[in-house]
């Protein structure tokens, strides 16, 4: 793998859109998302390093995935600056969902998480809990689950994140999925069939997908398929499901950082223009949508090599790189190398709470991924009005005298809840958690 490129069919579209400034920033923030997510698999206490790493500090049975969570982590990063500077309204559908740690460690670090969660608070204690509860009895689990916030797909069951995150934007023309496919998941069926969705995409009331396929080489075993095709082959294969795929390459971090901002940008103008021209001049030929291919090292940024054995951009990176700390204490010290290799001392204040001119790099309120209302169990669902099912029933006078069919009287009555909902005043709850004190309550309010 080369340092980095960014390509479109073959053709360079790099440019350095990130300051000096602006990039180490980006840099050091992606840094504490990957700390926050290795400390989520293996610690159990002394979050912050603040003395030499012991076995004590190490939880007794390691559960979790480290491989795709550097991906994870790094597009998450880049969509917060992305959102900013364009007032993106993006929710994100981390296929590879057993990259769970990025997803809270993420959350974490914008705020929401602990808006959520008030026990898992902003501070070295906070942080303490927040590591220890990552798939630990009376926890988390390991996956991006339905309490993480703003997820609506666990992954790990493999094939559905582009169906959920077309699904997301139909009829909801401003909001945007970021959608992670992992290289694995791109085998399965569903997943494969699902490059079609795009056919029923329309940019005139619809919002947009961007699928980012991330290829880091390999399964949780063996390697994947896609990621053996060479670029020209992956053009060939995606431009004949009507998609126009960005290549982003490599695997030194400042290069992959301006490569991932420049190509982006170019992606948001694109799409921009698409819309505005189905929205403004009725154009309502089938565009071809952009897309990302992700080519970035498996375990990225973790241990190059443990006991002889190469770990990083091999399939040894999959779930705990650096395992069997009780009957190998020289592998205590590899993992506090590991991660020392973030400094985290330049990324949280001596109380562990994240520095303020990285913070400010997150989007604010419900603009931030984690707080997203379309994917926060149900703040903009509203109830429908319904018709009264007993008029659908099929008079049966006398058995086995009557033809119908289930679905043709089922379907009725959907194109009537359609019909009587269609002009309803949109009346939204909204559900909120309060703390009282000692737990929490959901509320309803209705606006209006």
């Amino acid at each position: 793998m080369s340092a980095g490129t960014a390509t479109i069919s073959g053709v360079s579209v790099f440019k350095n859109p990130l300051s000096s400034e602006e990039l180490s920033k980006l840099n050091a923030y992606w840094r504490a998302a990957n700390y926050l997510s290795v400390g989520q698999i293996y610690l159990y206490a002394n979050p912050l390093l603040r003395e030499p790493l012991k076995l004590e500090h190490i939880k007794p049975r390691l559960l979790g995935h480290w491989g795709t969570t550097p991906g994870l982590n790094f597009i998450y990063v880049h969509f917060n600056r992305l959102i900013k500077k364009y007032d993106l309204n993006v929710i994100y559908i981390a296929g590879p969902g057993h990259g769970g740690p990025g997803m809270v460690a993420n959350t974490y670090l914008e705020g929401t998480y602990s808006e959520l969660y008030p026990n898992i608070t902003q501070d070295e204690e906070g942080m303490r809990k927040l590591f220890k509860q990552f798939s630990f009895p009376g926890g988390i689990p390991s996956h991006a689950a339905p309490e993480t916030p703003g997820s609506i797909h666990e992954g790990g069951e493999l094939g559905y994140s582009l169906v959920h995150a077309c699904g997301a934007v139909f009829d909801n023309p401003d909001l945007w999925a970021c959608c992670v496919v992992g290289d694995g998941e791109a085998e399965t069926g569903p997943l494969a069939t699902s490059w079609h969705i795009n056919k029923f995409m329309n940019p005139a009331r619809d919002g947009a997908v961007l699928p980012i396929l991330h290829l880091n080489g390999y399964k949780i075993a063996n390697p994947t398929l896609l990621a053996r095709l060479s670029d020209d082959e992956l053009t060939h294969f995606f431009a004949g499901y009507g998609w126009k795929p960005y290549f982003v390459e490599g695997h030194d971090p400042e290069r992959m950082h301006q490569f991932m901002a420049g190509t982006l940008d170019a992606i948001v103008e694109e799409v921009h223009g698409i819309q505005d021209e189905a929205r403004r001049n009725g154009r309502v030929d089938r565009p071809t949508w952009p897309m990302i291919v992700l080519r970035s090292p498996k375990g990225w940024s973790g241990p190059k090599e443990v006991d002889g054995k190469p770990v990083e951009g091999t399939w040894r990176a999959h779930q705990v790189p650096v395992a069997d700390l009780q009957l190998k204490p020289e592998h205590i010290k590899i993992l506090e190398d590991w991660m020392r290799s973030y400094r985290p001392e330049e990324l949280f204040d001596r109380n562990g709470k994240f520095i303020p001119e990285l913070s400010e790099l997150a989007p604010q309120g419900n603009r931030r991924m984690g707080s997203n209302p379309h994917a926060n169990g149900g703040i903009l669902l509203r109830d429908l009005i319904m018709p009264d099912f007993r008029a659908y029933a099929v008079e049966v006078p006398r058995p086995g005298t009557e033809y119908a069919e289930a679905t043709r009287v089922m379907g009725t009555l959907l194109r009537d809840v359609m019909k009587v909902n269609a002009g309803a005043p949109m009346r939204t709850s909204i559900r909120c958690l309060r703390w009282t004190g000692r737990s929490f309550l959901l509320t309803t309010v209705i606006p209006g």
